[in-house]
């Protein structure tokens, strides 16, 4: 029986997580957390009772589970946004020695979307189509645009063979902006109530609109898939993975 060790898992995810391994038939090897008397705080020490770790905490926390990952030699799965370039080189560091599944999202449907989304993007030229992505996450959210919304923009780009960083993006507009630059992805992050995760990418010319969306109503999609995720990672060898390389889209 594969043991799935939980990294933060005080949260709300958190409990989700524990509550999808049991439902997964998985063993559960325990969890860390920062600031909650009920668990411990030491990661490294849950790398070595653990199979396999999943991590949906903060970007400042994946520097140091990601080395008590590689020193246990464990597969870790990681669903945390925000990462720095650095951090993310890091990872693709790391995968030399461990398999390691990093998303944006983990909901099936999602990585299904994105898949779409860069076979529309290569067939409505720049030139033609502007792309805008549009999300809107509950309030307590504290990094825009989304990890979602930034791996749809890193689709489209990928769909008319460039990187989201040599596309340019566009967001925040406010006041005198001037004129839509071509080629540019736009991004608009709202912020209100309780909204579990809602993405829309549009595609947009002088003649006709294209748009994609997406809706997550329950946080335990992304637990339910990162868990499958878990055991799907032990299997493998080191690396760095995807949902689609879960999902066998890849």
């Amino acid at each position: 029986m594969t043991s799935i060790g939980i990294l933060g898992i005080s949260g709300r995810m958190g409990r989700l997580l524990q509550e999808e391994v049991a439902a997964a038939g998985a063993g559960f090897a325990g969890g860390t957390a920062r600031r909650h008397e009920s668990w411990p705080t030491d990661p490294a020490a849950l790398a070595r009772t653990a199979d396999v770790l999943i991590d949906f905490t903060t970007a400042d926390a994946v520097t140091p589970h990601l080395a008590a990952a590689v020193a246990a030699r464990k597969p870790l799965i990681l669903g945390t946004s925000g990462l720095t370039p650095a951090q993310e080189a890091s990872l693709a560091e790391a995968a030399a020695h461990i398999p390691i599944v990093y998303a944006a999202n983990f909901s099936p449907g999602v990585n299904l979307v994105l898949a779409v989304a860069e076979r529309l993007a290569a067939s409505l030229p720049p030139e033609a189509y502007d792309a805008e992505i549009v999300e809107t996450h509950h309030r307590q959210k504290v990094d825009a645009p989304s990890g979602t919304a930034i791996a749809l923009g890193r689709a489209v780009a990928a769909g008319r063979g460039t990187t989201l960083e040599e596309a340019g993006t566009e967001s925040g507009r406010d006041g005198h902006t001037g004129p839509r630059r071509t080629g540019a992805i736009g991004f608009a992050a709202l912020r209100a109530g309780q909204v579990v995760g809602e993405h829309t990418l549009l595609f947009a010319s002088g003649s006709e609109h294209v748009s994609l969306t997406h809706r997550s109503f329950d946080r335990r999609v992304y637990a339910t898939g990162a868990v499958r995720a878990a055991l799907w990672a032990v299997t493998q060898p080191p690396g760095l993975y995807g949902m689609r390389h879960v999902l066998g889209m890849a």
